[in-house]
């Protein structure tokens, strides 16, 4: 499995320890999470939790603007976590190569810039038009991310970039009001189904669960036994760990 190890330039993300506001301590970051057993780099400006502010997309690209060249140079894949336009398209020109799409690309917008770079898309499964307004979803989980799929490959066709989609449940952006037990249940039942995301011979990106309790590790188990493509990991190396112990 790829593994793009988390960088966040902004201020307010849950995990304090994915926090660099500047060049220095974010290619620090970088390069610890590189080290720890990460292939690319995920880099964010805008916090997508209830406890996040939300800034002007000009700050947002504020706090990535000298991020993303210096981030660059390691060399490695660079995906810019955003659902604006304007900073993906930023991102890219400075030298990120992949949109991780915040905003599941429901907007015409965000494939064109995916298009006019020609880039990989990390496409998440929203219940919103962004994960700040996610909505419940009150029927089978996995019913309503395959339709949302079916739409989302749709619009990725009128702009030719079905084959550069990657495909993420986006159970990360369970919407945070839930009880945990509740999210968890709906997080088991997707990530034990992801064989059903497989009918579109697209690759699958996670992201991995990082809070260091039994449920957590057990929806680490049940995502790494499915051998996804790609995941998104906080601390690389507890899940390089989990795939060494399970014989992956």
């Amino acid at each position: 499995m790829i593994i793009y190890g988390v960088v966040n330039a902004s201020p307010d993300s849950l995990n304090a320890d994915s926090i660099a506001t500047d060049a220095e301590s974010a290619v620090a970051r970088a390069r610890e999470l590189l080290a720890q057993g990460a292939d690319a780099i995920d880099l964010g400006g805008q916090g997508s939790t209830d406890n996040a502010t939300v800034v002007p997309w000009q700050d947002e690209w504020d706090r990535l603007r000298t991020l993303v060249p210096a981030l660059a140079e390691l060399g490695v894949d660079l995906s810019v976590d955003t659902w604006r336009p304007e900073v993906a398209r930023r991102a890219l020109e400075a030298g990120a190569t992949v949109i991780n799409a915040a905003d599941g690309m429901q907007t015409d917008a965000m494939w064109q810039v995916a298009a006019d770079f020609d880039c990989p898309i990390v496409v998440p499964f929203l219940s919103g038009p962004n994960p700040r307004e996610m909505q419940h979803v009150r029927r089978d989980p996995v019913e309503a991310i395959v339709e949302f799929f079916e739409h989302r490959l749709s619009d990725a066709d009128r702009f030719g970039m079905r084959h550069r989609c990657i495909i993420d449940p986006g159970t990360g952006f369970a919407p945070s009001n839930w009880p945990w037990e509740e999210r968890y249940l709906y997080q088991k039942r997707v990530y034990s189904n992801l064989h059903e995301l497989r009918r579109w011979d697209l690759p699958i990106y996670i992201a991995l669960p990082w809070k260091d309790t039994p449920q957590h590790w057990e929806l680490m188990e049940i995502v790494l036994r499915q051998q996804p493509e790609y995941g998104r990991a906080h601390y690389p190396d507890r899940v390089r760990a989990v795939e060494r112990r399970l014989g992956l």
